[in-house]
């Protein structure tokens, strides 16, 4: 008795639900991810063999640099809400909503305050050629940069109920001076305890 034949018939594979699984996950990645921003201070830290990480939330960020100082903070309505205080401290000024949502994405900046609306009304495509003079530091006269850590701090026990960490990013080439300003403005606030910044280097055997 002759043996049935079955008919061969092509592979085929449904690929529809790996493409979705594909694109869910790069629009999370693309949603997800920080941009690059370019660093105002231009610091360039001095190397350590330290392996501990820099947080990435609740942090103050103050950076020293071409004898500057600029300054950062990671929660974005901090930023919001110290502007708004800050700009009533120094010359009762007042933001546009547009001004405070470009603060509000500006991770870190070095303009004194009578600077900074014309700062955050400046074109996008100009920021990055700007030459921010710096956040005042003067421990004796104008110091901006008091107010900013105070305000920042406040803020931040109003809004999440806890202090902020500090860390300081100066230039490896940068004086003492500057540096030592900065930390006096954090022993004026009772701050003794803050990070340095620095890149990794192998350490010696």
């Amino acid at each position: 008795m002759p043996r049935v034949k079955v008919a061969r018939k092509s592979t085929a594979i449904d690929m529809t639900a790996m493409c979705d699984v594909a694109f869910l996950l790069l629009t999370f990645f693309i949603l997800t991810a920080k941009p690059k921003t370019d660093d105002p201070s231009k610091a360039e830290v001095p190397a350590s063999t330290q392996k501990i990480p820099v947080a990435d939330a609740n942090m103050i960020t103050i950076s020293v640099g071409m004898d500057k100082a600029f300054y950062s903070v990671t929660e974005q309505d901090v930023r919001v809400a110290v502007l708004a205080e800050m700009g009533k401290k120094y010359g009762n000024q007042t933001f546009t909503p547009e001004e405070t949502r470009r603060f509000e994405l500006t991770p870190e900046f070095g303009v004194p305050m009578n600077q900074l609306k014309s700062f955050l009304q400046l074109p996008s495509a100009q920021v990055a050629d700007y030459k921010q003079p710096g956040i005042p530091a003067d421990t004796t006269n104008n110091n901006e940069l008091f107010d900013w850590i105070k305000m920042s701090r406040q803020a931040e026990l109003g809004l999440h109920g806890k202090d902020l960490d500090v860390s300081i990013k100066a230039d490896r080439k940068e004086e003492y001076p500057m540096v030592n300003k900065v930390i006096s403005v954090l022993e004026k606030q009772k701050k003794f305890k803050f990070q340095l910044i620095t890149s990794l280097r192998t350490a010696q055997k």
